[in-house]
Formats: structure tokens, C-alpha cells, sequence
């Protein structure tokens, strides 16, 4: 693979932008659906070089973002368990529940340990046969294979002090969710490469055909949002709407077949909630019945359904792309990173995190 700063290149960039502005003749709204690259958006001024014509909207490109205030209760709830070790990505310990957050339920005593795979996890519960190990699976389709190596092993070694508090996440539903919703306004999108490499891009295909919107498959660096950026644009202009691949070295159109049948054996398509968005049809991942003694539901109860989100955060807008992070009347005062109100301003991959760091004033310089 080439060197990330053969993708930073600036006059490629202007190239782009550019050829942007020579193909654009009307307004169009385009929505990423990654916070990686969101961040690089909002890091490098990406969207501060496409003509006026041309908005730039933020999704739900985070799962750590858009996982709901009632997943965070109760990953509060096992943690504060004396018999239970709970293990989590780092990110998800600042992520604020009802009542605090696991950063804060860890100083009162909960042994809560970051891992950085839920295979490291697996490991805890085997040097701890005597404790109760979860895991808090959070993560789109990127992150699924793992997790269910992970379950696997555990039933293949009869590891019984192993179970999943399982969030997994499903984007082209969420698509879906936003393109049928009365107030839409996006017309084109740019898929997450990464998530795009496990799962491919076939089914992407009959959304674009359903609701007329291109779909491109776009990596992480400048050069690549901004050549994803101009492939919708041109079909736009061209009244074209198909799933395209920008990312053609890291992406094939039927992804990763192993991992895919992996995911579909271990885990089942359920309906999920998510932040600011309500339960959405097949959108997310949980066990299935052979797996079913894996689940942390089974062992600690069932996640709540009645729990209110915060009132004065705005996060779930800022997810669906009605509103921009320095929007919030709460953003950089009342709610920041080391105080947040809700997800987005707490993940590395965050709209409102992204924003703080690189758009308010005082802000960082970009490289």
C-alpha cells in the first residue's frame, strides 16, 4: 500500500477540488458515513474547498455515537457487579449514561479494563476462571469478525465465564433509515472503506436504485474523500445512481467472504436503537441460538427501553445531519470533551469532538 502522504498531496487536492468546481452546476448534498472521515473533513478543511454549491452533512459514521444511553446504563449496571470484570475499548469509558460513566464507575471500584480486541477479553476470562468477564461489543460491521472469533473460541475452549454485551451495528439499514425519512436531505453518500472491506458494497447496490442516490465506497484521506466527493457529483450531474468503488485498494465488490460467513454464523439480524435515531428494522447484530449462552442479556438482565436521552444535548440531529456540532448551544461551553454531554463529543471519531478540536477558535492548526 502507498504511503498515506501520497494521499495528503495538495495539489492533488486542488486537482480535485477543481474538477469538482468544473462539473458542478446546481446544489447537492452529500453525507460521509464514517467519523474517520468526518475528522479528516473538519482536520484538513476538505469541505472549505468544494464550491458553495456542494454541502458536505455529517452522519452516523460512530458507533460508539450512536449507541444509546440505555447500552451505557447497563454496561454501568454489570460493571458495578463485585463478581464481574468488565472490558471495554477505551473510548466507550467517557461515553456518559444516566448516571455517570464507566470512567467514573472504575474510580468508585468496578474493574473495568480497556482491551484493545475482544480476543484480549477472551484472555481475561481464562486467567480468571473464578470472575465474570464481559465484553461490551460495540462497533459497526468493521469490527463484528472479531467479536465473533471471539465467541467462537470461547465455545470451542468451554470458556463459561465469557458473555457479550453485544451493540453491533449494521450501516445500510441506517441509509435506508435516513433516506425514507420525510425530512431528508441527503443525495449522495460516502460509504466507510473500512466497513466496505468486510461486507463489500453489493448491498448498497439496491438503495442507490430504490432512492436515486449514488453511493461511493471512499477511504479515509484527503485525496480519496475528495475524489469520492467528485464521483458523486458527477453522477449526480449525470442523473446516475449506482454504488461505485473508490477505495480500490482496500475494497472488492463481494468484500471479505470468510469473515462475512463468520459474522452470519455467530450472530443473527435483529432491530436495534439507535442515539437520536429509534429502533431501526435489521440494523444491528446479536447472538444466535447456538451462541445464545454468550449473552451478557441472558446473565444480567435485559437492557432497558425507557431510558430519556439527554435533553439539552443535541446529538442525535447532529447524527442524522439536520444540525453541525458548533450548532449546539451546549458545544464548547457546557458540554467538551473532558465534560460531555453525549457521545459524539466524547468519541475519537465524533462530529462534535472533530469540531471542538479543529473548528472552534483557538483551534489546532492543520499540518
Amino acid at each position: 500500500m502507498k504511503f498515506a502522504a501520497e494521499y495528503r498531496n495538495q495539489e492533488g487536492a486542488e486537482r480535485f477540488a477543481l474538477a469538482i468546481q468544473k462539473t458542478v452546476t446546481r446544489p447537492w448534498t452529500l453525507m460521509e458515513v464514517c467519523g474517520g472521515q468526518t475528522h479528516a473533513i473538519v482536520r484538513f478543511g476538505l469541505d472549505l474547498l468544494l464550491p458553495k454549491s456542494v454541502r458536505l452533512i455529517h452522519g452516523p459514521g460512530c458507533p460508539i455515537c450512536v449507541t444509546p444511553t440505555a447500552w451505557i446504563d447497563k454496561a454501568l449496571e454489570i460493571a458495578m457487579n463485585p463478581k464481574v470484570i468488565f472490558s471495554s475499548f477505551g473510548d466507550m469509558l467517557r461515553v456518559p449514561g444516566s448516571h455517570g460513566d464507566l470512567f467514573h464507575a472504575k474510580s468508585k471500584g468496578a474493574d473495568i479494563r480497556i482491551v484493545y480486541s475482544p480476543l484480549d477479553a477472551l484472555k481475561l476470562a481464562q486467567s480468571n476462571p473464578d470472575r465474570e468477564v464481559v465484553f461490551f461489543a460495540v462497533g459497526f460491521e468493521t469490527t463484528a469478525p472479531t467479536t465473533a472469533m471471539a465467541v467462537e473460541q470461547a465455545r470451542c475452549l468451554r470458556i463459561p465465564n465469557f458473555s457479550l454485551l453485544t451493540c453491533h451495528v449494521l450501516v445500510p439499514p441506517a441509509i435506508e433509515a435516513l433516506l425514507s425519512s420525510p425530512n431528508n436531505q441527503v443525495q449522495a453518500f460516502l460509504a466507510a472503506g473500512h466497513v466496505c472491506a468486510v461486507m463489500g458494497y453489493e448491498e448498497y447496490e439496491p438503495i442507490c436504485r430504490k432512492y436515486h442516490v449514488p453511493i461511493i465506497v471512499t477511504g479515509f484521506e484527503p485525496l480519496d474523500i475528495l475524489e469520492g466527493v467528485y464521483l458523486a457529483i458527477k453522477q449526480l450531474e449525470e442523473g446516475r445512481y449506482v454504488a461505485q468503488n473508490q477505495y480500490l485498494r482496500a475494497v472488492k465488490r463481494e468484500g471479505n467472504r470468510p469473515a462475512q460467513e463468520l459474522i452470519g454464523r455467530v450472530f443473527q439480524v435483529v432491530t436495534r436503537p439507535w442515539r437520536g435515531m429509534g429502533d431501526i428494522p435489521n440494523s444491528g447484530l446479536s447472538l444466535s441460538e447456538p451462541y445464545r449462552g454468550f449473552d451478557a442479556e441472558a446473565r444480567f438482565g435485559k437492557v432497558r427501553n425507557d431510558v430519556v436521552e439527554n435533553a439539552v444535548c443535541i446529538s442525535g440531529e447532529i447524527l442524522q445531519g439536520r444540525k453541525r456540532p458548533d450548532e449546539c448551544p451546549a458545544f464548547g461551553g457546557q458540554c467538551q470533551p473532558d465534560q460531555p454531554l453525549g457521545a459524539t463529543m466524547v468519541s475519537s471519531e465524533g462530529a462534535c469532538a472533530a469540531y471542538y478540536r479543529y473548528r472552534k477558535p483557538n483551534a489546532e492548526v492543520r499540518p
